[in-house]
């Protein structure tokens, strides 16, 4: 299987620091679909999915709109939502504002305390971890042999590099950060995973002509 994963489009709780899980979440901005549209348009141009045969995504609404733009590019319109997708399920958390959030249940971060909820209702790391390594396991079962386009979000990404490279929850400063429309494309073959492309975000990067030099 050739799984490619891409991050849905800048989306409005962003801006407002608000925890957006299916509740919470009110779609993309303007930028957002800006974004998911040069990625389509790239798509389009390169025809480097072309041979995509399922599109899935995220039933949160950000994911769902960036899908349904990237579908205009692709040879499989349909979608099908996949709940597994998502980000880690905020539970009673879901729609509050961050700072809400930290007022009720207080702050911590949820990779350093690996069993304890986001939120009463909500996933651990630990559920969100094994989710992630589930929900691999399935589609590269499923979908053996094609190639599979998801629209998911952040923290699935990265715990799909965590969990396939068995990187342990470390005290460190540096970062995994997948950035908005990015593609990160993985192949399995007989059991083993291999990552292609992490963050590819070529699509938004503006090139400017180059300057001219007299000598």
């Amino acid at each position: 299987m050739r799984l490619i994963l891409i991050r849905h489009a800048d989306a409005w709780h962003e801006m407002h620091g608000v925890i957006a899980g299916l509740a919470g979440c009110t779609g993309l901005t303007d930028r957002g679909i800006t974004q998911a549209r040069t990625l389509a348009r790239r798509l389009r141009t390169t025809g480097e999915l072309g041979d995509c045969g399922a599109l899935l995504s995220s039933p949160v609404l950000r994911a769902r709109q960036t899908a349904e733009i990237v579908a205009t590019a692709l040879p499989v319109r349909s979608i099908e939502i996949d709940g597994d997708l998502c980000e880690v399920h905020p539970g009673e958390a879901d729609g509050l504002t961050w700072h809400a959030y930290r007022e009720r249940y207080g702050s911590f971060d949820l990779a350093s305390f690996p069993d304890r909820p986001f939120a009463p209702g909500g996933e651990s790391w630990s559920d969100f971890a094994q989710r992630v390594r589930s929900t691999l396991a399935r589609l590269a079962s499923r979908f053996d042999g094609q190639t599979v386009v998801a629209v998911s979000h952040a923290g699935f990404i990265v715990l799909s590099l965590l969990t396939l490279f068995e990187i342990p929850r470390t005290e460190t400063r540096a970062r995994i950060d997948p950035r908005f429309t990015s593609l990160t494309e993985w192949i399995v073959e007989n059991g083993r995973w291999m990552l292609e492309r992490y963050n590819d975000t070529s699509h938004l990067i503006e090139r400017r002509p180059r300057e001219r030099r007299i000598c």
